[in-house]
């Protein structure tokens, strides 16, 4: 066969092997102006969508019983099957669960104490899409079994890990990792980078499939801040990491260099968008804004993936209402 007809054909054949799907990574801010409003009565109060709204008419912060639909109606149009979050507390996570539909489901735990108590990086799938094969959770401390803060940390910090399996093309496995590390600590930040990290190589070493990771890292690319970042991707070397945790997630000593590829810079550029801080705080654009690049989306230079896209999309609706003070990151992945 002549190498151009043998190019169509695996061409044609290539959607019956390879599975593409797209995600998201969305730190949803706190509820942090909480009331008792339920998800169906902020339904039941949406407005006449014919309606033409008040623009920009509330440009502060807004209550999580009106964000929250921002967020849904906002994840639902992308055709997402995965979304990965940080920073929602139990009543936002079971919210998104209501709001998100009967075909979703999602594994995570309350930082704090292991159970519901404190912020959750939850996973959410949609299950008409994803098999869950198992989760886990480790905190991103000196003590990674265990509910506990790093010293100097503002908070408990953690990543939740879950094993999942496309139930499309070749129903392929991987590992899907979600993390919040620290706002006030870069020794966190770089230790969580490292814990992150090792775990993330001994999955690609031991399944020998792809490894994505999502998460606030409250790490930018560039600047005094960076230190977790170039940890990740392999710019500096990682921290020394507690020692149970070493002894568990080894892998042979003849294994592969590893580190993680930020999925901006591997889509095509013309598939990736302009919009570049995920860091807004509930502020208008200006000169003096400390607007920042913090969340990401990773994936392991074991491959067995390719980036097929990547938006950072604003979080404001014409009301002037900001779902969030950080942005939605969508990827387009094909594994």
């Amino acid at each position: 066969m002549r190498p151009h007809v043998l190019s169509f054909v695996l061409a044609l054949c290539s959607p019956w092997y390879a599975a593409a799907f797209r995600l998201v990574t969305y730190n949803l801010r706190f509820d942090s102006i909480p009331n008792n409003i339920t998800v169906q009565q902020s339904l039941a109060s949406l407005p006449d969508p014919l309606i033409q709204p008040n623009y920009l008419s509330l440009t502060a912060e807004q209550p999580w019983s009106l964000r929250r639909i921002r967020v849904a109606e906002h994840l639902i149009s992308e055709g997402i099957i995965l979304a990965a979050f940080q920073e929602a507390l139990i009543r936002q996570v079971l919210d998104m669960a209501e709001l998100l539909g009967s075909d979703w489901d999602w594994v995570g735990v309350g930082r704090d104490n292991g159970i519901v108590a404190g912020e959750f990086s939850p996973i959410f799938y949609k299950k008409t899409d994803i098999l869950l094969i198992s989760n886990d959770t480790f905190w991103t401390s000196d003590t990674p079994f265990e509910p506990s803060k790093f010293p100097g940390a503002g908070s408990f910090r953690i990543c939740t890990v879950a094993h999942l399996q496309l139930k499309t093309g070749d129903r392929t496995n991987f590992t899907f990792l979600n993390t919040h590390m620290d706002d006030q600590s870069d020794a966190q930040r770089r230790l969580a980078a490292s814990l992150i990290l090792y775990r993330a190589r001994f999955e690609a070493v031991t399944t020998n499939k792809p490894v994505l990771v999502t998460g606030d890292f409250n790490s930018p690319p560039t600047g005094a801040d960076s230190g977790a970042y170039n940890i990740f991707t392999g710019v500096t070397p990682p921290v020394a990491i507690n020692a149970t945790f070493a002894a568990k997630y080894a892998v042979p000593p003849q294994s592969p260099a590893f580190s993680m590829l930020d999925l901006r810079a591997e889509a095509p550029r013309r598939a990736v968008r302009s919009t570049f801080a995920t860091f807004t705080g509930f502020t208008a654009p200006s000169i003096t804004s400390s607007w920042q690049r913090i969340d990401f989306v990773f994936g392991g230079t074991n491959g067995g993936w390719t980036a097929d896209g990547y938006r950072v999309e604003s979080s404001r609706t014409d009301d002037g209402v900001l779902a969030s003070d950080h942005r939605p990151v969508f990827a387009d992945v094909t594994l």
